[in-house]
């Protein structure tokens, strides 16, 4: 009689992102800690289970520039898999955040076995390049009002998951603002003070995006 061969156990690449194992830890960030610094080596990949984070890049005279904000379910610090040895930017929590932390190794040992994990991470790659080059677009092309309307709407998930009639999103400084758009902190004011005034955001302790802010974007 052959003997049956034992399957392999299936990978769960949520479980892999969820659940501490050999290489894997979970952080607690508190809001405005520190994730890691420009010029801190590239030893962990992050994926984020709860929170948002931004990241910055601080240029050589100084000059600040706020380049993402990332939510649940996003990896940052892959620059670490790819010959990059020091970080290029900052990464701050912008609300208090659990992380699962990621050893080099077990991140690369995990993409080249696993192909579901592999395909997750090509997606949620190609999905920041795309990102990226709207950004890219959005400031060659569009008005600094529509930019800023751009981004409330990111920070507020739409298009993401559907289109939702309003959701609240984490307190962001008026200047973090301004350095996205690429613009001053009073004509951000302005701009906000016109979209409450027009029924597209509220200001109730926090920051509520309304899905007719849609209409800054298409008709503008």
């Amino acid at each position: 009689m052959v003997p049956r061969r034992r399957q392999q156990p299936t990978f769960d690449a949520k479980a892999f992102l969820a659940i501490v194992g050999r290489g894997r830890r979970l952080v607690s960030v508190p809001k405005k800690g520190t994730v890691f610094s420009q010029g801190d080596s590239c030893d962990f990949v992050f994926y984020i289970q709860a929170g948002k984070v931004k990241l910055t890049v601080v240029s050589k005279t100084g000059k600040e520039a706020t380049i993402c904000m990332l939510g649940e379910g996003d990896f940052f610090g892959e620059d670490s898999l790819f010959r990059q040895r020091l970080r290029m930017g900052t990464v701050t929590a912008v609300t208090d955040c659990t992380l699962m932390r990621i050893e080099k190794k077990a991140m690369l040992k995990a993409l080249h076995s696993q192909h579901e994990f592999s395909d997750l991470f090509v997606e949620h790659l190609l999905a920041r390049n795309i990102r990226y080059q709207e950004d890219l677009i959005d400031q060659l092309f569009n008005s600094s009002e529509k930019r800023l309307a751009r981004i409330l709407l990111l920070f507020a998930g739409f298009g993401k998951d559907g289109i939702r009639e309003k959701t609240e999103i984490p307190k962001v400084s008026q200047e973090t603002l301004a350095e996205m758009v690429g613009t001053t902190r009073p004509r951000v004011n302005t701009f906000m003070n016109k979209f409450r005034k027009l029924g597209f955001i509220d200001y109730n302790g926090g920051l509520e995006v309304h899905s007719s802010l849609l209409n800054v974007i298409l008709h503008e």
